[in-house]
C-alpha cells in the first residue's frame, strides 16, 4: 500500500505542534490578554465602555460608584480600553487562557 512509506517517513520527524495544555508556548512580548482592572484608579468616566468596538464593557454601579465589568466572551482584545483609560485603571495581561462552562464565568 502507498500509506506505509508515508507513515515511516513521518514516524521519526519532530512534532509540528505542542501537546497543549501539557506543554505551553512562551508568551510573546506585547500579547493582549485578559484585562486587569484596578478599582482604586478608576474614576467611573465610562470612556472604556463607550469606545469598546465589541460592546464588551458595561458600566455598573457599586458601593464606590460607577465601574466597568468586562464580558470576556465578547472581547476582541483590541486594547482600546487600556489605551483610552485616562487613569490607566485597565491593563491587558499576558493571560490568554479564557474558558468557562457558562457565560457568567466569563464576566470579570
Amino acid at each position: 500500500m502507498a500509506m506505509e512509506p508515508e507513515l515511516i517517513k513521518h514516524l521519526f520527524k519532530k512534532r509540528a505542534t505542542v501537546l497543549y495544555p501539557f506543554e505551553k508556548l512562551e508568551v510573546p512580548p506585547g500579547l493582549r490578554g485578559v484585562q486587569r482592572f484596578f478599582r482604586e484608579k478608576c474614576i467611573g468616566c465610562g470612556i472604556c465602555a463607550r469606545i469598546c468596538p465589541a460592546k464588551a464593557i458595561e458600566m455598573v454601579e457599586d458601593e464606590k460608584g460607577k465601574r466597568p465589568i468586562f464580558y470576556l466572551d465578547r472581547c476582541i482584545f483590541c486594547a482600546e480600553c487600556e489605551e483610552k483609560c485616562p487613569k490607566k485603571a485597565i491593563k491587558l495581561s499576558e493571560e490568554y487562557e479564557v474558558a468557562g462552562y457558562t457565560r457568567e464565568q466569563l464576566i470579570h
